[in-house]
């Protein structure tokens, strides 16, 4: 990191590929995708490669795991197609997102401490008659889609009881909770298949305790992905000075 590279000396593809563990045709991807710039030439047609492209191909690899493959590759064909501005914008993005995601944590974890009190007393409905929630409602209320809830019920991440009269599906408070922890869950990146034993032993320990060991995995990973994009943003500034 920090480095000055140098656009001097012809490399080979497998000169790129051995430093990072590639194939040469990971190489040649890459340029056709725009990630590293137009290779050279010899006068029989081999590609070669300059430092420049060793740096692109740093730059590239330090950002994958902070942005992900798709806007990593994005960032750097807006660098080496000269669109700096954008390249900034897509980094911004990923900033502005992981700071949701954090908050987004500190809301779970806020939710978590509110329903902790309520959990083991929640009303069943189907007995006292308190009125529960139709899907509909309850979709629009998490910005998902009914098919989704219906997804989630199936596996296992709501239970909600039929109407007698008219067979619609009706959540109770204690499906509203779940839904509500698993959809953000979700937006924490957990599959479902992670989720159901979680709400499961919620449901069966009657409190949240469960959650916590998966809370701490979520702060762990964001902290990761953090330390990712520094590194990421130092690689890519030592490319931007070597273009000049």
């Amino acid at each position: 990191m920090g480095r000055n590279l140098q656009t001097g000396g012809q490399l080979r593809p497998i000169d790129l590929a051995r430093g990072h563990g590639l194939s040469t045709q990971a190489i040649r991807n890459y340029e056709e995708a725009g990630i590293l710039p137009a290779a050279g030439r010899t006068p029989h047609g081999y590609r070669t490669y300059t430092s420049l492209h060793a740096g692109a191909l740093g730059a590239f690899l330090a950002l994958v795991p902070g942005h992900g493959h798709r806007t990593a590759t994005s960032i750097m064909r807006a660098v080496n197609g000269g669109a700096i501005d954008e390249a900034v914008r897509l980094i911004d993005e990923g900033h502005a997102q992981l700071l949701d995601d954090r908050r987004t944590l500190q809301a779970v974890e806020g939710a978590l401490r509110d329903l902790e009190p309520t959990t083991a007393s929640l009303p069943d409905p189907a007995v006292s008659g308190a009125a529960g929630t139709f899907i509909g409602p309850l979709a629009a209320e998490l910005g998902i889609r009914p098919a989704t809830l219906r997804k989630w019920e199936r596996a296992g991440l709501v239970r909600p009881r039929r109407d007698p009269l008219t067979g619609y599906r009706v959540y109770d408070e204690a499906d509203v909770r779940d839904a509500r922890l698993a959809h953000q869950l979700r937006r924490g990146g957990y599959l479902l298949e992670h989720i159901a034993p979680l709400i499961a032993q919620v449901r069966a320990a009657g409190g949240l305790e469960p959650l916590e060991a998966a809370l701490g995995d979520w702060r762990g990973r964001l902290s990761a992905r953090g330390r990712a994009m520094l590194t990421g943003a130092a690689e890519l500034e030592a490319y931007l000075r070597a273009r000049g």
